[in-house]
Protein backbone atom coordinates (compact mmCIF):
# COMPACT_ATOMS: atom_id res chain seq x y z
CA UNK A 1 0.00 0.00 0.00
CA UNK A 2 1.43 3.34 -1.24
CA UNK A 3 0.43 6.34 1.73
CA UNK A 4 0.12 9.76 -0.13
CA UNK A 5 -1.35 13.24 0.90
CA UNK A 6 -2.90 15.74 -1.02
CA UNK A 7 -1.43 19.17 -0.74
CA UNK A 8 -3.60 22.24 -1.30
CA UNK A 9 -7.16 20.71 -2.15
CA UNK A 10 -9.14 24.17 -2.93
CA UNK A 11 -9.93 23.39 -6.71
CA UNK A 12 -12.01 20.30 -8.29
CA UNK A 13 -8.49 18.37 -8.95
CA UNK A 14 -8.33 16.88 -5.22
CA UNK A 15 -11.73 15.55 -5.01
CA UNK A 16 -11.51 14.22 -8.38
CA UNK A 17 -8.55 11.78 -7.49
CA UNK A 18 -10.04 11.31 -3.77
CA UNK A 19 -13.48 10.02 -6.23
CA UNK A 20 -10.92 7.78 -8.36
CA UNK A 21 -9.29 6.18 -5.14
CA UNK A 22 -12.54 6.06 -3.42
CA UNK A 23 -13.94 3.86 -5.76
CA UNK A 24 -11.61 1.24 -6.18
CA UNK A 25 -10.07 1.88 -9.29
CA UNK A 26 -6.49 2.52 -7.09
CA UNK A 27 -6.41 -0.35 -4.27
CA UNK A 28 -2.54 0.31 -3.80
CA UNK A 29 -2.86 3.84 -2.64
CA UNK A 30 -4.01 5.34 0.63
CA UNK A 31 -4.37 9.09 1.27
CA UNK A 32 -3.18 9.40 4.65
CA UNK A 33 -3.88 13.64 4.76
CA UNK A 34 -5.28 16.28 3.15
CA UNK A 35 -3.97 20.23 3.42
CA UNK A 36 -5.88 23.57 2.34
CA UNK A 37 -4.36 27.05 3.64
CA UNK A 38 -8.13 27.74 3.23
CA UNK A 39 -9.26 25.18 5.76
CA UNK A 40 -12.55 24.58 4.29
CA UNK A 41 -11.95 22.79 1.42
CA UNK A 42 -9.72 20.38 3.44
CA UNK A 43 -12.77 20.08 5.87
CA UNK A 44 -15.48 19.06 3.05
CA UNK A 45 -13.04 16.60 1.71
CA UNK A 46 -13.12 14.99 5.00
CA UNK A 47 -16.86 14.84 5.27
CA UNK A 48 -16.76 13.40 1.57
CA UNK A 49 -14.47 10.87 1.54
CA UNK A 50 -13.36 10.55 5.57
CA UNK A 51 -9.94 11.82 4.72
CA UNK A 52 -8.06 13.19 7.61
CA UNK A 53 -6.99 16.80 8.13
CA UNK A 54 -3.86 17.72 8.44
CA UNK A 55 -2.98 21.47 10.45
CA UNK A 56 -0.06 21.76 8.40
CA UNK A 57 1.73 20.85 4.84
CA UNK A 58 4.94 19.43 6.52
CA UNK A 59 2.80 17.17 8.61
CA UNK A 60 3.38 14.25 6.67
CA UNK A 61 7.10 14.21 5.99
CA UNK A 62 8.63 10.99 6.36
CA UNK A 63 5.32 9.51 6.65
CA UNK A 64 4.36 8.81 2.93
CA UNK A 65 5.37 7.37 -0.28
CA UNK A 66 4.23 10.43 -2.37
CA UNK A 67 2.70 13.44 -2.54
CA UNK A 68 0.22 15.02 -5.16
CA UNK A 69 0.22 18.95 -4.50
CA UNK A 70 -2.92 20.81 -6.09
CA UNK A 71 -3.10 24.20 -4.33
CA UNK A 72 -4.63 26.60 -6.78
CA UNK A 73 -2.40 29.47 -6.68
CA UNK A 74 0.83 28.02 -8.16
CA UNK A 75 3.31 30.09 -6.06
CA UNK A 76 2.18 27.36 -3.04
CA UNK A 77 3.31 24.27 -5.56
CA UNK A 78 7.55 24.66 -4.74
CA UNK A 79 6.33 25.77 -1.31
CA UNK A 80 4.70 22.82 -0.60
CA UNK A 81 6.93 20.55 -2.18
CA UNK A 82 10.36 21.83 -0.93
CA UNK A 83 9.83 20.06 2.69
CA UNK A 84 9.79 16.60 0.76
CA UNK A 85 12.47 16.94 -1.70
CA UNK A 86 15.32 15.47 0.61
CA UNK A 87 12.84 12.49 1.32
CA UNK A 88 12.63 12.01 -2.71
CA UNK A 89 9.54 10.63 -2.68
CA UNK A 90 7.61 10.91 -6.48
CA UNK A 91 5.57 14.09 -6.75
CA UNK A 92 2.50 15.23 -8.57
CA UNK A 93 2.50 19.01 -9.50
CA UNK A 94 -0.50 20.74 -10.82
CA UNK A 95 -0.60 23.60 -13.03
CA UNK A 96 0.72 25.94 -13.29
CA UNK A 97 4.31 24.19 -11.73
CA UNK A 98 5.17 27.37 -10.33
CA UNK A 99 4.80 31.34 -11.41
CA UNK A 100 7.84 32.78 -11.64
CA UNK A 101 11.06 31.63 -13.67
CA UNK A 102 13.42 31.99 -10.39
CA UNK A 103 11.46 29.48 -8.65
CA UNK A 104 11.15 27.08 -11.37
CA UNK A 105 14.15 26.41 -11.86
CA UNK A 106 14.96 26.51 -8.53
CA UNK A 107 12.38 23.57 -8.16
CA UNK A 108 14.29 21.60 -11.12
CA UNK A 109 17.40 22.03 -9.76
CA UNK A 110 16.63 20.98 -6.35
CA UNK A 111 14.44 18.29 -7.82
CA UNK A 112 17.40 16.81 -10.16
CA UNK A 113 20.06 16.81 -7.69
CA UNK A 114 18.01 14.55 -5.85
CA UNK A 115 16.49 12.73 -8.68
CA UNK A 116 12.80 12.90 -8.01
CA UNK A 117 10.72 11.69 -10.69
CA UNK A 118 7.52 14.09 -10.62
CA UNK A 119 4.51 13.99 -13.07
CA UNK A 120 1.82 16.65 -13.59
CA UNK A 121 1.11 19.74 -15.01
CA UNK A 122 -2.13 20.47 -17.13
CA UNK A 123 -4.84 17.85 -17.95
CA UNK A 124 -5.28 19.14 -21.49
CA UNK A 125 -2.16 18.29 -22.51
CA UNK A 126 -3.06 14.45 -22.31
CA UNK A 127 -6.60 14.63 -23.96
CA UNK A 128 -7.09 12.38 -26.70
CA UNK A 129 -7.10 15.28 -29.32
CA UNK A 130 -3.91 16.98 -28.08
CA UNK A 131 -2.28 13.80 -28.37
CA UNK A 132 -4.14 13.42 -31.77
CA UNK A 133 -3.09 16.58 -33.58
CA UNK A 134 0.45 16.36 -32.10
CA UNK A 135 1.16 13.07 -33.84
CA UNK A 136 -0.14 14.66 -37.00
CA UNK A 137 2.57 17.47 -36.42
CA UNK A 138 5.49 14.70 -35.72
CA UNK A 139 4.31 12.43 -38.89
CA UNK A 140 3.11 15.32 -41.57
CA UNK A 141 0.04 14.52 -41.57
CA UNK A 142 -0.99 17.84 -43.00
CA UNK A 143 2.45 18.16 -44.56
CA UNK A 144 4.86 20.48 -43.82
CA UNK A 145 3.77 22.59 -40.67
CA UNK A 146 2.75 26.30 -41.44
CA UNK A 147 1.10 27.88 -38.01
CA UNK A 148 -1.46 27.05 -35.47
CA UNK A 149 -3.87 28.38 -33.43
CA UNK A 150 -5.43 27.48 -29.88
CA UNK A 151 -8.44 28.98 -27.98
CA UNK A 152 -8.86 28.40 -23.78
CA UNK A 153 -10.16 30.03 -21.15
CA UNK A 154 -8.86 32.44 -19.07
CA UNK A 155 -9.27 34.28 -15.65
CA UNK A 156 -7.31 37.04 -15.67
CA UNK A 157 -8.54 38.73 -12.14
CA UNK A 158 -8.30 35.51 -10.56
CA UNK A 159 -7.66 35.76 -6.78
CA UNK A 160 -5.49 32.76 -6.79
CA UNK A 161 -2.56 33.88 -9.29
CA UNK A 162 -4.23 35.87 -12.06
CA UNK A 163 -3.23 35.54 -15.45
CA UNK A 164 -1.01 32.21 -14.56
CA UNK A 165 -4.31 30.11 -12.80
CA UNK A 166 -5.00 29.10 -16.20
CA UNK A 167 -2.68 30.64 -18.83
CA UNK A 168 -0.66 26.83 -18.19
CA UNK A 169 -3.38 24.87 -20.17
CA UNK A 170 -3.30 26.77 -23.70
CA UNK A 171 0.72 26.62 -23.57
CA UNK A 172 1.35 23.47 -22.69
CA UNK A 173 -1.22 22.28 -25.04
CA UNK A 174 0.49 24.25 -27.40
CA UNK A 175 3.87 22.67 -26.77
CA UNK A 176 2.65 19.12 -26.99
CA UNK A 177 1.05 20.14 -30.23
CA UNK A 178 3.43 22.42 -32.06
CA UNK A 179 7.22 21.52 -30.12
CA UNK A 180 8.68 23.48 -26.71
CA UNK A 181 11.17 25.36 -28.95
CA UNK A 182 9.43 28.63 -28.88
CA UNK A 183 11.55 31.59 -29.36
CA UNK A 184 10.01 34.79 -28.18
CA UNK A 185 6.08 35.98 -28.11
CA UNK A 186 4.15 38.85 -29.08
CA UNK A 187 1.06 39.24 -26.81
CA UNK A 188 -1.84 41.74 -26.92
CA UNK A 189 -4.57 42.35 -24.20
CA UNK A 190 -7.71 43.68 -25.67
CA UNK A 191 -11.75 43.97 -23.42
CA UNK A 192 -12.33 40.11 -21.94
CA UNK A 193 -10.02 38.63 -24.02
CA UNK A 194 -5.86 38.26 -24.73
CA UNK A 195 -4.19 37.35 -27.53
CA UNK A 196 -0.28 36.43 -28.56
CA UNK A 197 1.57 35.12 -30.84
CA UNK A 198 4.29 32.30 -30.23
CA UNK A 199 7.19 32.84 -33.06
CA UNK A 200 8.81 29.26 -33.66
CA UNK A 201 11.75 29.37 -36.41
CA UNK A 202 9.62 28.32 -39.41
CA UNK A 203 6.04 29.11 -38.12
CA UNK A 204 3.76 31.43 -35.74
CA UNK A 205 1.45 29.83 -33.71
CA UNK A 206 -1.67 31.97 -32.53
CA UNK A 207 -3.02 32.15 -29.00
CA UNK A 208 -6.83 33.55 -27.91
CA UNK A 209 -7.32 33.77 -24.22
CA UNK A 210 -11.33 34.23 -23.68
CA UNK A 211 -12.69 35.21 -20.54
CA UNK A 212 -16.39 33.79 -19.45
CA UNK A 213 -15.86 30.63 -22.00
CA UNK A 214 -15.44 26.98 -21.53
CA UNK A 215 -14.18 25.21 -24.69
CA UNK A 216 -10.37 24.66 -25.69
CA UNK A 217 -10.08 24.38 -29.81
CA UNK A 218 -6.60 23.38 -31.29
CA UNK A 219 -5.99 23.99 -34.66
CA UNK A 220 -2.99 23.35 -37.25
CA UNK A 221 -2.20 24.75 -40.82
CA UNK A 222 -0.16 22.48 -43.04
CA UNK A 223 0.98 22.38 -46.61
CA UNK A 224 -1.53 19.98 -47.57
CA UNK A 225 -4.38 20.23 -45.19
CA UNK A 226 -5.71 21.43 -41.55
CA UNK A 227 -6.75 19.97 -38.81
CA UNK A 228 -9.08 21.46 -36.16
CA UNK A 229 -9.89 19.79 -33.00
CA UNK A 230 -12.28 20.59 -29.85
CA UNK A 231 -10.90 19.30 -26.56
CA UNK A 232 -13.19 16.90 -24.49
CA UNK A 233 -13.33 16.04 -20.87
CA UNK A 234 -15.03 13.20 -19.67
CA UNK A 235 -15.46 11.33 -15.67
CA UNK A 236 -11.94 9.94 -16.85
CA UNK A 237 -9.89 13.30 -18.09
CA UNK A 238 -7.98 12.62 -14.88
CA UNK A 239 -7.43 9.23 -14.62
CA UNK A 240 -4.26 9.27 -16.61
CA UNK A 241 -2.47 11.75 -13.62
CA UNK A 242 -3.58 8.74 -11.39
CA UNK A 243 -2.21 6.15 -13.69
CA UNK A 244 1.30 8.49 -14.01
CA UNK A 245 1.48 9.00 -10.52
CA UNK A 246 0.73 5.18 -9.52
CA UNK A 247 3.81 4.87 -11.90
CA UNK A 248 6.21 6.81 -10.34
CA UNK A 249 5.03 5.42 -6.54
CA UNK A 250 5.66 1.76 -8.21
CA UNK A 251 8.99 2.79 -9.29
CA UNK A 252 8.54 3.48 -12.89
CA UNK A 253 10.33 6.60 -14.64
CA UNK A 254 9.17 9.75 -15.10
CA UNK A 255 7.95 10.42 -18.47
CA UNK A 256 8.71 14.22 -18.70
CA UNK A 257 12.06 15.43 -18.51
CA UNK A 258 13.07 18.60 -15.83
CA UNK A 259 13.05 20.96 -18.82
CA UNK A 260 9.23 20.13 -19.92
CA UNK A 261 7.90 20.74 -16.67
CA UNK A 262 8.86 24.26 -16.72
CA UNK A 263 8.76 25.70 -20.05
CA UNK A 264 5.63 26.85 -19.70
CA UNK A 265 6.26 29.12 -16.59
CA UNK A 266 9.05 30.17 -19.45
CA UNK A 267 6.42 31.32 -22.26
CA UNK A 268 3.73 32.74 -19.74
CA UNK A 269 6.36 34.74 -18.05
CA UNK A 270 7.27 36.39 -21.38
CA UNK A 271 3.83 36.62 -22.28
CA UNK A 272 2.97 39.06 -19.78
CA UNK A 273 6.12 41.01 -20.39
CA UNK A 274 5.43 41.59 -23.93
CA UNK A 275 2.01 42.13 -22.63
CA UNK A 276 4.21 45.05 -20.58
CA UNK A 277 6.22 46.16 -23.36
CA UNK A 278 3.95 45.78 -26.38
CA UNK A 279 6.67 44.18 -28.16
CA UNK A 280 7.96 41.16 -28.90
CA UNK A 281 9.94 39.14 -25.65
CA UNK A 282 11.64 36.70 -25.99
CA UNK A 283 11.31 33.36 -24.06
CA UNK A 284 14.71 33.50 -21.97
CA UNK A 285 16.59 30.43 -21.99
CA UNK A 286 16.14 27.65 -19.37
CA UNK A 287 18.88 27.24 -17.72
CA UNK A 288 19.90 24.51 -13.90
Amino acid sequence: MYKIAILGCENSHADSFLKLISSGLYPDIEVIGVYSNEGEPAKKLNEKYGVPVLDDYKDVVGKVDGIMITARHGDNHYKYAKPYIDCGIPMFIDKPITCSEEEACAFMTEAKEKRLRLCGGSTCAALSETLELAKAVREKEAGELRGGSLACPIHLDSPYGGFYFYAQHLIEVMTTVFGEDVKGVTAEKHDGYLTFTAHYDNFNVMGTYLEKISYYTVSLYGSKSAMSRVLTFTPDSFRHEMNDMLDLLSGKPMKKTYESFVVPVFVMNAVLRSLESGKREEVYKISF
